[in-house]
Order: structure tokens, then sequence, then C-alpha cells
């Protein structure tokens, strides 16, 4: 027997449900915030994501699905969705159009080759938003507010931890008062940290290593030597919160595992999910179309992963809906299919074709939750009628063809 491949999963009934309700409950959500649907291919340049996501990074150094296509063209499935809605962006000529403000929304899959875990697959879905040329703090408190709002509506509980990475102005000399303090504790530090103090020594503070973090306690803190233009947008930041009343906490070791983010980092966190326990996370990205060759653009956006609150979501009391249709007589069958074609122009409606007693389509009925129960018999053939029960309300009634 062929099984699907190791941290690949099939949806379906109730998982199915749920995954098309998440996604449902914050496509609706996003498009109130003002966003549009865009859609980018899963199949992109390998560059792209080394050139954004960053080569220091776990996702490029050991997580892509990277391989050489017929055309030699070196290739990999997406990592995440940012990277690709920033391309299309540049592509479409939109950072040319300095004046207007876009917000786009998508969702679908992701891929990274990592040890599969409780809401880590290798084939993942994320849900996600990017706004582009809103350089205002105001943006990310709304982006924040927004999740939120995403979360309330699906019954999850969450924390929030912020922090501020900075900018080009004080970046450069806290990445060296960094360096300093992670050259003496070299001898101590994990594998992959001595690695990142070559390449990128702010991913040092992303590390999961306990030992690690136990030393990282005693590191320079960026949002102690922001610069006075960081420092006021982190501030306004922590005031929209609070008085938006929006419990968070500052983590100044928070830094998002891309390279980049800069200014506004956030994260919700749940303690419900293992070890893996972000379930969304973003922040600012003023660089990164400049940087893939657009023009200076500034954005802020956000990714959730849809299979990390799966079993997080409250589903919604199930109610029925739509119509279930047989037939006692099996040379009535054709009577059927005009009313469903016509039901079908406003409502679901599902056929039994095998000829029932009334009680059989009553329970066939009852197992798809439909709403009605219709069903054609001799005297419905004899009189022109058809014979429905309401199964929420429990009543029954014969009506003409016509009214029905």
């Amino acid at each position: 027997m062929i099984k699907a491949l190791r941290g690949m999963k099939d949806l379906l009934f109730e998982d199915g449900n749920r995954f098309i309700y998440i996604i449902e409950t914050a496509t609706n959500i996003a498009k109130r915030y003002g966003y549009n649907y865009i859609e980018t291919p899963i199949l992109e340049e390998t560059k792209l994501f080394k050139r954004s996501v960053g080569e220091s990074s776990d996702i490029v150094g050991k997580e892509m699905y990277q391989f050489i296509d017929k055309g030699n063209n070196d290739v990999c499935m997406r990592p995440e969705g940012t990277a690709g809605v920033v391309r299309a962006f540049i592509q479409n000529r939109l950072d040319r159009r300095q004046s207007e403000k876009f917000k786009f929304y998508y969702y679908g899959a992701m891929f990274r080759y990592e040890r599969p875990q409780k809401g880590r697959l290798r084939e993942f879905h994320q849900f996600g938003c990017e706004s582009f040329g809103e350089d205002l703090v105001y943006e990310d408190f709304t982006i924040i507010q927004m999740i939120g709002d995403i979360f309330k509506s699906l019954g999850i509980d969450y924390r929030l931890e912020i922090n501020s990475l900075g900018c080009s102005k004080c970046m450069p000399p806290y990445r060296e008062n960094l360096i300093k303090f992670l050259n003496g504790c070299r001898d101590e530090l994990c594998e992959d940290c001595n690695r990142r103090i070559d390449t990128n020594p702010i991913r040092v503070l992303d590390c999961k290593n306990k030992n690690c973090q136990s030393l990282l306690i005693n590191s320079p803190k960026l949002i102690d030597n922001l610069c006075s233009s960081c420092k006021s947008d982190f501030n306004r930041l922590k005031e929209l919160l609070s008085s938006a009343d929006i419990d968070y906490s500052v983590n100044s070791n928070l830094v998002r595992g891309l390279d980049y983010y800069n200014k506004t980092a956030f994260e919700f966190i749940s303690n419900s999910i293992g070890s893996q326990s972000a379930i969304a996370g973003g922040g600012r990205y003023d660089k990164l179309v400049e940087f893939l060759g657009g023009k200076s653009t500034p954005a802020v956006g956000f990714a959730l992963g849809i299979e990390r609150i799966m079993e997080l979501v409250k589903m919604p009391n199930r109610k029925r809906e739509g119509y279930y249709m047989g037939v006692m007589d099996s040379s009535y069958i054709d009577r059927l299919f005009p009313l469903a074609h016509k039901k079908r122009e406003t409502s679901s409606v599902t056929i039994e074709y095998r000829a029932k007693k009334l009680k059989a389509h009553l329970k066939g009925a009852d197992k798809i939750d439909a709403r009605y129960c219709v069903v054609i018999g001799e005297d419905e053939v004899k009189n022109g009628t058809v014979w429905v029960k309401d199964l929420e309300k429990r009543e029954e009634t014969i009506l003409k063809i016509d009214e029905f």
C-alpha cells in the first residue's frame, strides 16, 4: 500500500471542515480590514528565499525542498509566504505606485524539510497578510489587532510577545556590542550559534537551546539601544495595545526566524500545543522590497500556522442545512433531478438514487445533517406533490411541485 510521505497529511471529514472554517474566518476578517486576495506559485527560484529569508536562517540552511528542474533551474517549494508576495509586488510594478497602499491576504501550502512533530509538518499551511506602503506604527498595531480578532472568532486563547529590532541606524552599533558579548562565551554556545556569530549574530537570540538561552540572559538588549525614532515607535505601539486592552509582554530576545524583519516584531503564543508554541508571528520589513530589486517601500505582515491551531479551534455547533431527496420506487427517480437542480441554485442537495422505505430515507437525511428530507412515493406521483419533513422543527408537510 502506498502511503503519504512522512510529515505530510491528508485532511478529510472533521479535519477538513475545521481547516475550511479557519480559512473562511480569517479571510472574512482580513476583508473587513481592507485586504485583497493574492495567489503566488508554490514553486519559486531558490535565490528568492536565499536573498530574503537569509542564508543564515534554518529555513535556507537546513529545511528547503530544493532541486534542479529539467530546465536546469535551481528551484524550491516555498517555505514561507512573504517572499513570494514581495516578488509579485515588484514584478507587477506595484512598487512604482508610491502614492498608493496595497494590502494582500493569502493562504496555502508551505514546505520545510524538518522533523515532524505536533503542529509542525513538512507540508503545512499558512494564512498570512502583507501590507505595503504604510510606514506609520499604527499599521503595525492594526495588524496585531486583526490577528487578535481572528483568534477571538476562533475561540483561541493566546499571549502576545513584542519586540523592536531597530533600524539601519541603531542596529550596527548594537550588532558590534552583541558580537563582543557572544565571542566571550563561544565555547559554551551550541554549534549553530557559533556559525551564526559569523553570519548573522542577531539570530543567536532565536536559539531554542536551553543552555544558550541561559547564557543570553545577560546579553545586551536592542530595546535598550534604540534610536529616538525606533524608541518612539515602540513606545507608541505599547500605548496603542494598552489602550485597546490587548495584553502583551516585551520579549527582548524575540527576533523571529527570518532575516528580513526590522523595527516591530511580534509572536502570538499558545501554551496548549507543546514546545512549538508560536501560533502566529510577523513584523515590519521596510527594506525587503528594495533588497529584492524594487523601489523602497515600507511593509508589515504576519502569518499564522493553520495546523498549529486546528486542535485549538472551537467549531460552532453544526447546523442542519440543505436537502436530502429520495424515492420509494425506483421508477420515480427521474422526477427528482429537475427538483434537485432547481434547489441547488440556493441550497445543497443530496440525492439517494436507490429506492428505500421512508424510515430509511429519514435515517439517510439525519446522517448527513440535512435540514429537509424530501420523498416521492406513489401518492405523491398521483397528486403531483412531494412529501417534506423539516428535521430541525420536526414538522411534516405535503407540497405541490410548484410550491416546493
